[in-house]
């Protein structure tokens, strides 16, 4: 078994030929990223916010999910939509403060299915404890190693 078929093992790179272009693989999967349309304005594919908030909805909705299933609710559907932006007014006052998250996502949750309002206002909470959610908004320490 290789790394990368390791959970938890994602390889990303880039060549000289076309650095603005990050080629991703996770476990069998494979992706991309270009961000060569920058200089002029054009979004030529998913950027890596996109693909931070796709992992955070794609969790938001799978736990949506598990937890209505546990509990045999009749959630037939969730969607959530997302958007990532810097806060920038506090980016001014507080962007010497250590720890201040200058960053903000909204998550704006749909929920399809004869659910009761109690049902839907519990899956509301639920939404906000998928373990990337929680990762996001608890911090992580990312540590790099040079490789020879």
């Amino acid at each position: 078994m290789s790394l990368l078929e390791v959970e938890g093992f994602v390889r990303v790179s880039a060549d000289s030929s076309s650095p603005m272009v990050a080629n991703i693989s996770a476990g069998s999967e494979h992706m991309t990223i270009d961000e060569s349309g920058i200089a002029q304005g054009v979004k030529a594919g998913a950027d890596p916010y996109d693909y931070i908030l796709a992992a955070l909805g794609s969790c938001t909705v799978i736990t949506l999910h598990m937890y209505a299933k546990h509990k045999n609710w009749p959630l037939e559907r969730a969607e959530v939509s997302l958007r990532h932006e810097r806060v920038h007014a506090d980016d001014c006052e507080r962007c010497g403060e250590d720890g201040a998250k200058l960053n903000q996502v909204t998550k704006r949750l749909r929920l399809y299915g004869n659910l009761t309002e109690e049902q839907r206002n519990r899956l509301k909470v639920i939404s906000s404890k998928c373990p990337v959610q929680k990762t996001l908004v608890a911090g992580i320490t990312v540590e790099t190693v040079l490789e020879s």
